[in-house]
């Protein structure tokens, strides 16, 4: 298992930074965005919301004017704010800064690394090129998660999890002399796509048995009760993923809903990111309440029946207690998932 979703594979995700050397990581598809100044200390957190112009990049960047860049195609379009859509403005990109794996800014410059052909290309201005120059990428600096820049220094977030989320800070592509490595707060994972799997443990759905019905008599019976099963998600449990995040009131979303939305990802990835590839989309996202159901079944002489309810947990936590109840007269949970896989 590698952790973390890699930004070629979670499209509207990235990690961008600015010259106030706040770093901002996109999540499209929660319709939102973190920013700390600090994310080895997890400083300062507030999570925003993401204008729908601004959603759904293939690319973003900031540079040291604390503006930021969205690619999409072959345009992109700067922005000084990704709440508002402020000052908006569309530009082409020049075809010679076109098709790049990963975009960032430094030292009031961009760059656009080709992982394929094992080069980046620095320049001014990506609508004219303009004093650009392109060099060979050091092999080691070539398989970063995401890449940004802040200034002078230039920063990957590495693959591998030997000792936890970590990234790397450099001046220089073509030369793999770090300033230093450095590690991840648990409250900045906990947002990365994938995060999930490492501070809490990998996702699973697993069959539960909640009921076992059984007739010990000689004669057939009929048994009618009534039975409580749980319906929805850990909201308390899960909503300790956001404590420290302080989520501003343009969001649109508390915290709980925010949570349950990151866990919903989660367990749609695949299991090479600690995920399920299931779609829980049709599943209770309400908070979990007891659902009282009433069966009826008749049972022969000596017969057992099992009820069983199919839940997905994350680690050790029971997190969604999902409506598919299935009764068999088989000791052995059931094997086949209930759920429809995730898109890919």
């Amino acid at each position: 298992m590698d952790g973390i979703v890699p930004k070629s594979k979670a499209k509207g995700t990235d990690i961008c930074a600015t010259g106030d050397w706040y770093c901002y990581i996109i999540r499209s598809d929660l319709g939102c965005y973190m920013w700390s100044d600090n994310l080895n200390t997890g400083s300062h957190i507030s999570i925003l919301s993401l204008h729908p112009s601004c959603q759904n990049g293939d690319h973003y960047l900031g540079d040291e004017n604390v503006n930021f860049y969205i690619i999409k195609g072959n345009e992109y379009r700067r922005v000084s704010d990704l709440t508002t859509d402020s000052n908006a403005v569309v530009y082409s990109l020049h075809p010679n800064c076109q098709g790049g794996d990963y975009y960032f800014s430094a030292n009031s410059k961009f760059y656009i690394i080709f992982q394929e052909k094992g080069t980046y290309r620095i320049t001014t201005d990506m609508t004219y090129d303009s004093e650009s120059v392109e060099y060979d990428l050091h092999p080691n600096l070539r398989n970063g998660l995401y890449y940004w820049g802040i200034k002078g220094e230039i920063f990957f977030l590495k693959p591998g999890l030997d000792w936890g989320v970590e990234f790397y800070t450099g001046t220089d592509l073509s030369e793999d002399n770090p300033i230093g490595v450095y590690s991840v707060h648990p409250d900045v994972v906990n947002f990365l796509p994938g995060g999930l799997s490492i501070t809490i443990g990998p996702s699973f759905g697993i069959w539960e048995n909640i009921k076992t019905i059984t007739n010990d008599s000689n004669t057939p019976v009929t048994w009618t009760k009534k039975i409580n099963k749980k319906v929805g998600y850990n909201k308390e449990k899960m909503t300790q993923i956001t404590h420290n995040w302080n989520i501003a009131a343009s969001a649109s979303i508390e915290s709980g809903a925010l949570a349950g939305l990151i866990a919903k990802c989660q367990f749609s990835f695949s299991a090479e990111y600690g995920g399920s590839h299931v779609s829980t989309e049709n599943e209770s996202w309400n908070e979990m309440t007891e659902v009282e159901e009433q069966l009826t079944f008749e049972l022969k002489p000596n017969e057992s029946v099992y009820l069983w309810q199919y839940r997905m947990d994350l680690g050790q936590e029971q997190v969604l207690f999902c409506r598919d109840l299935r009764i068999t007269d088989d000791p052995n949970p059931p094997t086949k998932c209930p759920l429809p896989p995730a898109q890919s």
